[in-house]
């Protein structure tokens, strides 16, 4: 089910998409899946919630990147994380 634009998205799924989208091994199909934006819809967020030139950064990115589409990528790359990012170092 598709979550309105950013009317209804709670300050932690805002700041998590945001979070994601900026990632690289986070695809825009994992995005999709979790919160209900496809590719365009992610767009208009990531227009209203960031500055024009973060917004344009993004923009610049993310169209380099072809790990950003699960058919783009290579094979070899399974998950959508390092398998070190959630780890807590003590």
């Amino acid at each position: 089910m598709k979550q309105p634009l950013n009317s209804e998205l709670i300050l932690h799924d805002q700041s998590r998409i945001i979070e994601m989208a900026w990632e690289d091994r986070t695809t825009f199909e994992a995005i999709e899946i979790q919160y209900g934006l496809d590719e365009s819809a992610l767009m208009k967020f990531m227009q209203s919630v960031l500055k024009p030139s973060s917004y344009r950064l993004w923009r610049k990115r993310v169209k380099v990147r072809s790990s950003k589409h699960q058919q783009l990528r290579v094979s070899k790359v399974t998950r959508a994380f390092c398998s070190t990012q959630y780890k807590i170092s003590r």
